[in-house]
């Protein structure tokens, strides 16, 4: 009897250590089950013409195209020692040529004869400003009598194209998977029968032979419904288990105290709150009062008062007798928060010090370049309660920390920390505290649900009165100098009325952030290294913003000096700063009215978004000007254009979402785990992920061990084994 491979084989077993090498080197591919997970991008139709007119999208990437030869000829050059087989092919939309050299040339010039039809896969490249394919794999489609056995199975079916690679072919990879199909029988379905009968959704071995080999367009579609459900739920059921997990352990209830620290704070706020940091304020005061941790991600637009909210919630938990702690990604910006909140509860911050409140409490700043008295004096004040409110960065996490009674943990900028720094700080308190996290990189609902799907969700997209509109125009550099001119007259202009300006550069300068490789590979490609702070300062300072205090902010400067520039540019001391994206997040400046985003176009959307934000913070209207050298009709361009065309961060973050990977949106990036998201797609699928989210919340409130439903729990260990489900919230 044949062997049929089992779906946790080694793919060595079955294809051979050859392919078996390739498929896990450069795909990730490991056992016949990540292969019947490796789905085509696409299918040809035999007849279908393959548009080579949009090629010219896809320079350097591993393309397979159907198409005719339209003439081939040989060529010789170095006085008839080397041979060149040039091959034109066409699909009726665009033409392209094939070029193959030396002894390469005997088996393509007999094989492709004008008006072959075949798939060619290789890698697009660009010579003489014509697209071509250098020494591309082939298969013919023959029509004769002869070729008809083997033209069959293209003819007969649509012909699915895989990510493929420079050394595994498309076709190559359908072969692998001819291989491990008939081990399709074995699939554990994780669907509860219910829930796919209900859903009217085919069982997974149908959903898998259709989508690797389907008869009809239908048949993909059936197939790509059901294996949506299943990366949607497997995933939501993760996040349900968590959620449950949690909402099982003890916490103290946190209630502030009347007439206590909060109500004293309330008091002499300058403002009214707005109508949606009040209602997201009282969201949190109701979860702080349970006895099980609060566990909310609050998300909100640059500059809708995100700080104010956490900080009345830290309030009232030093009101109810514990300590709050935030935790903030960079030095900067945990200073920037230490010195705003110090300044707005003005005597509430002095508690137990002489012309203190006696309703006050200490606040202390704890980060890893801190002098040894000053830590051992804020390490002092946490274990002794003394301190009822800590701002730090990662030094918070170290083991040498010890809390009075930690009642609230608040993590800002929450995508720049892991699930385990959050469990580090958490497991300081002597029950689990409440968890506030928190984020200014608006998130699209589905993406909250499937990075974030562990937490509920508040958002603040309500600007506080007084706010500024911010104006933003792209500025092309190269097409219209005048233009980067004038951005610079703009700058003096801010500057002359009293205002205060950022300059943002891609890179520091200062030699150890260009890596020597890729410094020459950009070279090679005729491109600029992106432009430095250092330089351009420099450049500045000596020519167009000559007479202006210019200074420079970067993150590899010693933390003193950092935080002395923040300060005088706080003071207004420094009218132009010259920074990297060390300012992207938590700076307030409110006197900083224009921003000018050098290089723009290497910036990704939320990223600019998050920039601009740093001016209009005050009463005058805000300028952000994007410098671009690239093309009009680029993608970069047509990004930078709609930042400028929207303030609406909620907008960016979908366009954003669309032009990235979205692995880099679900924590592949940092986690260096494949995404288990193959099929899915976050934006376009938002009610598959909705619905799933709502499925799953039932299934593992009724199972939350899952014991009735063993297909699901080996789906979920397959798919989310401890380190992916350890990295699900990084986005």
């Amino acid at each position: 009897m044949e062997h049929v491979p089992a779906l946790d084989e080694d793919l060595k077993k079955t294809l051979g250590p050859a392919t078996a090498k390739v498929l896990a080197e450069q795909l990730g591919l490991h056992t016949a089950l990540d292969l019947l997970h490796h789905y085509p991008r696409r299918y040809a139709e035999r007849g279908e013409l393959t548009p080579l007119a949009e090629l010219a999208d896809q320079l350097d990437e591993h393309v397979t195209v159907v198409a005719q030869v339209a003439d081939a000829r040989v060529l010789t050059f170095n006085g008839g020692r080397g041979k060149r087989l040039e091959v034109t092919i066409t699909d009726g939309s665009g033409r392209l040529q094939l070029v193959f050299f030396g002894a390469g040339v005997h088996k393509p010039h007999k094989d492709l004869l004008p008006g072959t039809r075949a798939m060619f896969a290789g890698k697009v490249g660009m010579f003489n400003r014509k697209l071509q394919l250098s020494h591309p794999a082939y298969e013919p489609l023959g029509a004769d009598a002869s070729d008809r056995d083997a033209a069959t199975a293209f003819a007969s079916q649509l012909i699915p194209i895989y990510p493929a690679c420079a050394k595994l072919e498309s076709w190559k990879i359908t072969k692998c998977v001819d291989a491990v199909l008939p081990g399709v029988q074995e699939a554990v379905d994780p669907l509860p029968p219910a829930l796919r009968e209900g859903r009217g959704l085919v069982p997974l071995t149908e959903a898998l032979l259709k989508i690797h080999r389907p008869a009809t367009k239908a048949d993909i579609e059936d197939a790509r419904q059901r294996l949506k459900w299943d990366e949607a739920f497997v995933l939501q059921v993760a996040l349900a288990r968590r959620r449950h997990a949690d909402s099982q352990l003890p916490a103290v209830p946190r209630r502030p105290a009347p007439g206590g620290l909060l109500d004293s704070f309330d008091a002499t706020l300058p403002f009214t709150l707005t109508d949606g940091q009040r209602n997201v304020s009282k969201e949190i005061f109701d979860d702080l009062a349970t006895s099980h941790p609060m566990h909310r991600l609050l998300q909100g637009e640059v500059g809708s008062g995100k700080t104010m909210v956490a900080l009345r919630a830290m309030l009232a938990v030093v009101d109810s007798g514990g300590q709050a702690a935030m935790l903030a990604p960079t030095e900067v910006l945990a200073q920037q928060h230490h010195r705003s909140i110090t300044e707005m509860m003005g005597e509430l911050a002095e508690g137990g010090l002489l012309g203190g409140s006696e309703l006050g409490t200490k606040v202390v700043l704890l980060t890893g370049s801190m002098g040894v008295p000053a830590r051992r004096q804020a390490l002092l004040d946490l274990v002794t309660g003394e301190a009822g409110l800590v701002i730090g960065t990662h030094a918070l996490i170290e083991d040498k920390v010890r809390f009075h009674d930690l009642g609230l943990v608040v993590v800002d900028e929450q995508h720049r920390f892991g699930v385990e720094q959050r469990d580090a700080l958490r497991s300081k308190g002597k029950q689990p505290p409440h968890l506030l996290v928190m984020t200014a990189t608006p998130i699209p609902r589905t993406v909250a649900m499937t990075v974030f799907g562990d937490l509920e969700t508040s958002v603040l997209d309500q600007l506080p009165a007084g706010r500024s509109p911010i104006a933003t125009h792209v500025v092309p550099a190269k097409d219209k100098p005048h233009f980067l001119t004038r951005a610079w007259e703009r700058v003096r202009e801010e500057v002359g009325n009293g205002h205060q300006a950022y300059v943002v550069c891609p890179r520091i300068g200062d030699g150890e952030d260009e890596p020597k490789k890729k410094k020459a590979a950009e070279e090679e490609d005729g491109k600029r290294p992106p432009l430095a702070v250092l330089e351009i300062a420099e450049q500045l300072a000596r020519g167009p913003l000559a007479g202006l205090r210019v200074e420079v902010l970067h993150g590899r400067m010693d933390p003193a000096d950092k935080d002395d520039v923040m300060r005088r540019f706080a003071a207004g001391e420094v009218q132009v700063l010259v920074a990297t994206t060390v300012i992207e997040v938590g700076v307030n400046v409110p006197n900083s009215t224009v921003m000018v985003i050098m290089d723009a176009d290497r910036f990704g959307v939320s990223q600019l978004h998050q920039l601009r934000g740093r001016v209009g913070r005050g009463s005058a209207p805000g300028l952000c000007l994007l410098v671009s050298e690239m093309h009009e009709a680029s993608p970069a361009r047509a990004r930078l254009a709609a930042v400028a065309a929207t303030l609406d961060g909620f907008e960016l973050s979908r366009i954003d979402l669309e032009q990235r990977r979205e692995g880099d949106v679900l924590g592949q990036a940092q986690s260096g785990v494949r995404s288990s998201l193959r099929m899915l797609a976050v934006i376009e699928d938002e009610e598959v992920i909705a619905q799933a989210r709502e499925e799953a919340t039932r299934v593992v409130g009724a199972d939350p061990e899952l014991e009735h439903l063993p297909g699901l729990r080996t789906a979920l260990d397959a798919l989310l084994d401890t380190e992916r489900e350890r990295y699900l919230e990084k986005g």
